[in-house]
């Protein structure tokens, strides 16, 4: 073990409960680079819909750290993932973020490969040269429910296992058949776990954002605005749930909530809630910004909260889908990118508006980012130390323990 490493122990070892972290975690690069290796390449992340490319040989490039994926629709039914580098040199062969080809070309010296990944063509080699032994590296791959999910390690956890527990909400929702109707990547000049502290505790959400407090009673932001059991407990906002609940049910539809009891390598959450008065969409309105996705005939006046992983979050009416994608992009720069599914049906215009389905969101994440920059060019200051939290910051405390019980089981 390394005397970095040595030293990285005992700042995890000095943190305190139910304190926020020291600052060397929200700025140091040596801790970010871990922080790569240890979380982001072990999670099974989504990083797009498949929707976002509908026919043959369309294309993207889901890019982190030092890492480059290209994900492309082979068939109707077949989306590949391979790592964009060439079986060559180790040139990236698609330079763009987004297209369309038939076949994949390196630009440097033109070994070409079918949309499987196999190579086609690799110009004046030896003979003895075997072009089955050069296909493109795959990188682990999923599709769920449209969502695609990348992992980046050698040894994945099994999917299955992984998205069980939450298998039920996200297909109540029926998101593999919807659409992108708006895609929006908001950069952060923020630490990654700067970030997702901030997603994860409403401490912040009275003061800090009137539409989210709008749409969401504050009994509602006290005990679940950031997640289940993540706030005091509601004795008023537990009525309206268990009365809801009822309600629900009689409808045929799924209620209730997951959340990790033991500490694993994943970090997950589940829940279905009501809206406040009466609403039947997290919209400004309350009324629906669009048609009905999936399993719902009539609207239930609930919504569905789940956390795939740190870096996922999936927040879902019954008429839309809101998507969260986390992405490091430096020790202090984080892209939030954000999707919107509609049913692929709806027609804009029509049976969706745009400002209207974006509205709570977009407002929140733009303010969002404001706050995260304030807090990360304070936690540069030589005065910061960490102050503690409150009792609306308990999902805070659950994802720092977490993070640092990780840390340190990967470093030791």
């Amino acid at each position: 073990m390394s005397r970095d490493y040595n030293n990285i122990i005992q700042l995890i070892n000095s943190q305190k409960d139910n304190f926020p972290l020291d600052q060397l975690f929200y700025v140091d690069k040596s801790i970010y680079e871990l922080d790569l290796e240890t979380f982001f390449y072990n999670q099974w992340i989504f990083v797009g819909h498949q929707s976002r490319i509908p026919n043959k040989g369309d294309y993207f490039i889901f890019s982190i750290g030092n890492e480059s994926i290209i994900i492309i629709r082979e068939s109707e039914s077949q989306i590949n993932c391979f790592y964009n580098v060439c079986r060559h040199r180790g040139s990236q062969i698609c330079l763009e973020t987004e297209g369309n080809s038939k076949k994949l070309v390196c630009p440097y010296h033109a070994w070409t490969y079918n949309l499987d990944g196999k190579l086609k063509n690799a110009r004046m080699m030896y003979e003895d040269f075997d072009k089955k032994k050069w296909s493109l590296s795959k990188c682990n791959s999923k599709v769920f429910q449209g969502l695609i999910f990348l992992n980046f390690s050698n040894h994945p956890d099994d999917f299955n296992e992984f998205i069980k527990p939450l298998k039920p909400f996200i297909e109540l929702h029926g998101l593999k058949n919807a659409k992108i109707a708006v895609k929006k990547v908001y950069p952060t000049n923020g630490n990654w776990k700067l970030t997702l502290d901030n997603f994860h505790e409403c401490y912040h959400c009275l003061p800090s954002h009137p539409e989210y407090c709008q749409v969401h009673s504050k009994e509602y932001i006290q005990a679940y605005g950031a997640g289940n059991n993540t706030g005091p407990e509601s004795k008023v906002f537990n009525k309206k749930l268990d009365e809801w609940n009822n309600k629900t049910k009689e409808l045929g539809y799924l209620t209730g909530e997951f959340s990790e009891i033991n500490f694993s390598n994943f970090f997950r959450s589940a829940e279905r809630t009501p809206f406040d008065d009466n609403r039947l969409s997290e919209t400004k309105s309350g009324k629906p910004a669009s048609t009905l996705m999936g399993n719902f005939k009539n609207f239930d006046g609930g919504y569905t909260t789940i956390g795939t992983s740190p870096f996922n979050s999936l927040i879902m009416s019954n008429d839309f889908a809101t998507t969260f994608t986390f992405i490091p992009r430096g020790p202090m720069k984080t892209d939030v990118e954000i999707m919107w599914l509609v049913d692929e049906n709806a027609s804009e215009g029509k049976d969706y508006n745009i400002d209207e389905l974006i509205w709570m969101w977009n407002e929140t994440t733009i303010a969002d980012k404001r706050i995260i920059e304030n807090n990360q060019n304070g936690v540069l200051s030589k005065k910061y130390k960490p102050g503690p939290l409150s009792t609306m910051e308990i999902g805070l405390e659950k994802l720092k323990n977490w993070y640092l019980n990780h840390l340190k089981k990967n470093l030791t």
